[in-house]
């Protein structure tokens, strides 16, 4: 059997790629490592985020499969449903987001005042988070039998096609360090949903890459994560049909740096937020990318992530989360 071609799968252009790897020179000094940043903040649709990259390959499914709606779902503010609220009006889609809570009553800001702006259809399930890919399958079934076509996206995009499109996005950081020369002895990522984590770790071994990749989970607990990944990575082996084996150490996921509860902010954020925006004038935000920076700086102090190496750290994204949760950035 012929592999297939993972370049040649359809996509509907979303993201500004390539996306920029950025030396971070002061943080670096302070920390006595090389950090680099991958720009995934920086991919352009609807304020950015990791997302854009696997929406590429969903929405093109979705259009292939004549759907005229595309119904996920996440937390209140969800930067995924956000991300596939834009992709579905740039492709001529409704989209319905799910939201596992109820409504709270606050004030519509962050990414829920962009959902509104977008005209997203938006469902309070009330459920608990593990029940949210029910609840978005509940609204699924509704719409087809009112005679519309949904496209199902589970929470994060985390499927074998948001895989792929992590293995794309690690080729793509692999070119560009070959071309400054760089040899990374880790990588940093969020590790949420798990797509993003499965899709380039999926990538280190397709491209035959020798680095470690450390997630930090933010919501999930460690077994569930690694469950998580085993399973989409050997979703994705069999969709691209190629192995990719994976042992028991490939998969690291750090579960110390959760705190209270997702959405949460710990302490350790929001001084990395704060410690990364004075010195590098890069935000981060409270719920994703503020706890894994805080899981990089601690991985550093404790050694686990040697003095003068050389690590790449995933930024996903997701800063209109600052603009949700202003009181949490500030600790009042």
């Amino acid at each position: 059997m012929t592999e297939m071609d993972i370049h040649a799968l359809p996509r509907f252009p979303l993201a500004t790629l390539p996306t920029p790897l950025d030396e971070l020179p002061r943080l670096s000094q302070t920390l006595g490592v090389r950090v680099l940043m991958k720009r995934d903040d920086l991919t352009g649709l609807a304020l950015g985020g990791n997302k854009a990259r696997k929406l590429e390959f969903l929405v093109a499914d979705a259009l292939q499969k004549k759907a005229d709606v595309l119904v996920t779902g996440g937390g209140v503010q969800s930067n995924h449903i956000r991300t596939t609220a834009a992709a579905a009006r740039k492709a001529g889609l409704d989209v319905v987001g799910v939201f596992f809570s109820s409504p709270s009553g606050g004030e519509i800001n962050g990414n829920l005042l962009l959902d509104e702006i977008l005209g997203a259809r938006l469902v309070y399930a009330n459920a608990n988070i593990n029940d949210t890919e029910r609840a978005i399958q509940a609204v699924c079934d509704e719409l087809r039998a009112a005679g519309r076509k949904p496209y199902l996206i589970p929470v994060g995009g985390s499927t074998k096609l948001g895989c792929l499109a992590y293995m794309l996005a690690f080729q793509e950081l692999q070119e560009q360090l070959r071309a400054q020369k760089i040899q990374p002895d880790a990588m940093v990522i969020t590790t949420g949903s798990c797509g993003t984590h499965a899709g380039i770790l999926a990538g280190v071994k397709f491209f035959h890459a020798d680095i470690p990749v450390h997630g930090v989970t933010v919501s999930r607990p460690v077994e569930e994560c690694r469950a998580r990944i085993t399973r989409l990575v050997k979703e994705t082996a069999q969709f691209v049909e190629h192995a990719l084996p994976l042992d028991d150490a490939d998969i690291i996921v750090h579960g110390e740096y959760v705190g209270e509860a997702y959405a949460k902010i710990t302490p350790a954020a929001r001084s990395a937020i704060f410690q990364l925006a004075q010195l590098e004038g890069i935000f981060l935000d409270p719920v994703y990318t503020g706890k894994t920076m805080a899981g990089l700086i601690d991985l550093v102090q404790r050694r686990v992530l040697k003095q003068n190496a050389t690590v790449v750290f995933w930024h996903t994204g997701g800063i209109p989360g600052l603009f949700a949760f202003p009181d949490d950035v500030l600790g009042k």
